[in-house]
Formats: C-alpha cells, structure tokens, sequence
C-alpha cells in the first residue's frame, strides 16, 4: 500500500474562533495548507500561498497533521477548518478520514478552482470565488465541478468578499449562476500587511456600505457579515 504524500503545510492554529462566512463564531482549529494555483491581489494570506515562504511549509504526513490537531484540541471534537492558500491542490482526505472517525466536523474554503472528491466527506464546503478586485478570473466550469464533488457534504456554501461596486455586481451574477448555494458577502480588508494595523472605523463603513448597498436596492439574499478575525486581531497569523 502506498503511502500518502506528504502535504505542504503553512500553519495549524487553534482553538480559535472561526472569523468569516457560515461558522462564523464556531470554535475551530485551523489547518492552513501551503500553495495556491490563485494570486489575489489582496490576499492576506501570502504567507500560505507565494512561493517565496515555501521553505516555511512544513511537509507533513496525514497523522502527523492529525496528531497535531489532536494536540491543540485536547482531544476534545470541535469543528477543523482547512484552508490556504488553496487547499483543494493536495489531499487531505486521509486527515479528513481520521478525524471523522473521532467525531471532529470538517470546513473547507476554497476558490472554487480544483474539485476534489473528499468535498463529498466535509460538514461545510465553503466556495469563494474572487471577484474582479482579486485580479483573478473564475472558471465557472471548474466551479460547477467543485459543487458537484461537494454533494455529499453536509452543506455547500458560496462566499463573496466585496471591495467596490464591481465587485457587488458580480457577486449578484454570481449567485444567479448557483442560486442554490446560500450566499455569504463581507467586506473585504484593504489592510494585508502584518506589521501594520487595521482601521476598525474603516471596516466598519466598509459593512454599512455593503449593508445599505444589498438591503436598499432590496437584494435580500445575500448573509452580510464583518471579517470578524480582522475587527477582533487584525492581521496577526495564526489565530
């Protein structure tokens, strides 16, 4: 039997509370995976996803991820978020299967880019693709693939961070291509340096915009949501 690869991991954090988009709220140990086939221009999570940090990544075999998770967690089931970087590039499915079997609940974001049949085996399927401030362009066709791998999951979701009003727009013909994913829009943290701290006051005009922008135009669809990590932490790694 051949065993799995190793994966590239950024970083495992936790417990800490999840910050963005359906489990906001939910105390959760997170997996960050190193790489990503994306480069956002405001990514804040570079760390995890330019070449530059690969040395950084820590190749790890599936139970020694897991036994890290166990580690944080006390071995006590809570909800364990992967994400990246874009995770979907490797396999987590062998951690994904010893943590199920302890009674852990899995999340997974990502772009929406590369589909993976373990979407099948989460809780939460977060699928955020980037609108036209990323820089990115969406494959709508590989989304459509990540929905179909993620049928088995306990939920998919589809996740929008919003800059501008381009970006709003898109966001409405977003959901009109998938009108059964329940859609979560925030808005999105012009901030990513590390050493540098974020505006509260800022954020929040940022929210009352996207709030007035939905509700008013009477688009009552969409979940509007802060970046809570980012209010509570800033941009800090690692919690």
């Amino acid at each position: 039997m051949t065993a799995p690869r190793p994966l590239r991991i950024a970083e495992i954090f936790g417990p800490t509370i999840q910050g963005e988009g359906a489990l906001i709220g939910e105390a959760t140990v997170f997996i960050r995976a190193g790489g990503c086939d994306y480069r956002c221009v405001w990514c804040d999570s570079l760390h995890a996803v330019d070449s530059a940090w690969r040395e950084t990544w820590a190749p790890m075999t599936p139970k020694a991820v897991w036994d890290e998770v166990l580690r944080l967690s006390g071995g006590r089931p809570l909800t364990v978020s992967i994400s990246g970087g874009n995770p979907a590039i490797q396999d987590f499915a062998p951690v994904i299967a010893r943590g199920k079997a302890e009674g852990y609940r899995f999340a997974c974001e990502t772009q929406g880019s590369v589909a993976r049949p373990w979407f099948g085996d989460l809780d939460t399927l977060v699928l955020s693709p980037k609108p036209p401030s990323s820089k990115e362009t969406v494959d709508w066709k590989a989304f459509a693939d990540c929905v179909a791998a993620g049928a088995g999951a306990g939920r998919t979701v589809m996740k929008i961070v919003i800059f501008d009003a381009a970006d709003l727009a898109w966001a409405r013909a977003a959901h009109a291509r998938h009108p059964e994913l329940p859609l979560y829009l925030q808005p999105g943290n012009p901030e990513v340096d590390p050493e540098r701290s974020v505006d509260p006051q800022a954020l929040a005009d940022r929210m009352l915009w996207l709030v007035e922008q939905t509700t008013g135009a009477g688009w009552f669809v969409p979940r509007i949501l802060p970046q809570l990590h980012v209010l509570i932490w800033g941009n800090r790694r690692g919690v």
